[in-house]
């Protein structure tokens, strides 16, 4: 396979990975760990496995000029970013905050467009309409907010993360096409756990870990892991080959890998309206990938 299919792969992976993740955060919080103490375990956790990785690879000397875009992406890509989703998941389901997600291609294809000055296709904008009407249709007619307590306002957190993922990626398209992925993603977390230490210090401090059962500490495992370091780190290296507005559609798949786990774990159920909606996705998300003849 050549580079750009590579790509594509490991946003697919990446969208699983994600997939997991809103249930089995759900799993952990608030019962044992609060949504802030979360986030600062999981940029904890990720940052130091960034700098041991980075040992054992080539370096490369950032620019100083280039700190100044790092520290924002940091805020926007690690700090509000997760702030915001964490927070949001406490308060809606699963399956509604993995669809409130599905708002970000959006936002980086007008994003895109006025900052990067990307040529936006017209196959492109058909591909996001289409993505964006079977996500939407796999929560008005899925299993949605379930028994969420305060459904509107997790939902409105989870979609101003959205907008700050979208941010994020088109941030950092400039510099992930100057440095390997490893040489700046340890700075960009460095800097998010700063921005995150206040907010989740006293949450973390009074986190029970005796009482936690096994299971948790597996699945907070996970979030470290998969959902931080590879997501991120394959992330970065898509998007050397992908514009942002390739990438970020890939979150489309989110709802679907996340309804296909939620049915795995019998926590949810297949019907038609599931497949028409993983259909209506799947089409969104070829359009958007194809490559056009100007470069994509």
């Amino acid at each position: 396979m050549n580079s750009r299919s590579w790509a594509l792969l490991g946003a697919t992976f990446v969208s699983i990975v994600y997939g997991a993740t809103f249930t089995l955060a759900k799993d952990v919080m608030p019962e044992y760990v609060q949504p802030y103490g979360l986030i600062l375990i999981r940029v904890l956790g990720a940052c130091l496995l960034f700098w041991f990785v980075s040992l054992f690879v080539k370096q490369q000397k950032i620019h100083l000029k280039d700190f100044p875009r790092i520290v924002v992406a940091a805020f926007f890509g690690v700090a509000f970013n997760q702030l915001t989703f964490f927070k949001g998941l406490i308060y809606t389901s699963p399956i509604s905050a993995s669809v409130i997600m599905v708002t970000a291609p959006i936002i980086v294809l007008i994003l895109s467009a006025i900052l990067l000055k990307e040529r936006i296709f017209l196959r492109k904008i058909i591909g996001v309409l289409i993505g964006l009407t079977g996500a939407t249709v796999l929560i008005l007619y899925g299993k949605s907010i379930g028994d969420a307590p305060n459904a509107n306002w997790g939902n409105f957190l989870v979609f101003v993360n959205a907008s700050s993922y979208g941010v994020y990626l088109i941030l950092v398209k400039p510099i992930a096409a100057k440095y390997s992925p490893l040489t700046f993603i340890k700075w960009i977390y460095t800097f998010g756990l700063l921005y995150v230490l206040p907010f989740g210090f006293s949450e973390l401090s009074v986190v029970n870990w005796s009482t936690m059962p096994t299971v948790i500490y597996f699945e907070i495992g996970y979030l470290i892991v998969f959902t931080t370091f590879l997501a991120y780190l394959i992330n970065l290296s898509a998007i050397r080959i992908l514009k942002p507005t390739t990438l970020s559609v890939f979150i489309y798949l989110q709802p679907f890998f996340a309804s296909i786990i939620a049915i795995g774990l019998g926590k949810d159920s297949l019907n038609e309206i599931k497949v028409i909606s993983a259909l209506l996705i799947f089409i969104g998300v070829f359009l958007v990938t194809q490559k056009s003849k100007v470069r994509n």
